[in-house]
């Protein structure tokens, strides 16, 4: 489902829209760490990414096609959570995450908000770069990349 973001206006329907993105420089970085010291990598797509963020504002949307209750076409749905296609998704979705990521004890980094770390031992540590809906992971550890995934 996407909500048409043509309809939304600045300040009613949306104040904050900027969704940090990992610099550049962060990925080479991480790829030289994984050539260097013979680290596991992996990549992963999350296919739902903006439909897990919570809405600061209340929006409404016509009801869906398919979906419309018979005598009551008028009436339209609140959002409980974000769609695509609304312009606050992307930012939403990154709050959802970093406040996700924090909780399990990452630590975000100064110079890049996309990345995030977790140090477990001298020996054991995980990395997570995160762009929009994308994630690279590399660690010492496979183990600890299937823990992350989980």
């Amino acid at each position: 489902m996407v909500v048409r973001d043509c309809n939304q206006k600045e300040g009613v329907d949306y104040n904050e829209v900027f969704s940090p993105i990992i610099r550049r420089t962060s990925i080479r970085v991480l790829l030289a760490f994984v050539a260097l010291f013979d680290l596991e990598l992996e990549q992963l797509d999350v296919k739902t990414a903006f439909l897990h963020g919570k809405l600061d504002e209340e929006i409404y949307m016509k009801q869906p096609e398919g979906f419309v209750v018979p005598g009551k076409e008028q009436l339209v749905c609140r959002l409980k959570k974000s769609l695509y296609g609304l312009k606050q998704a992307p930012r939403q979705w990154y709050k959802r995450f970093d406040t996700f990521m924090i909780a399990q004890r990452y630590t975000r980094c100064r110079y890049d908000n996309c990345v995030y770390l977790r140090q477990y031992s001298n020996r054991f540590f995980i990395y997570l770069l995160f762009y929009v809906d994308d994630m690279l992971i590399a660690s010492t550890d496979k183990s600890l990349i299937s823990k992350l995934k989980s």
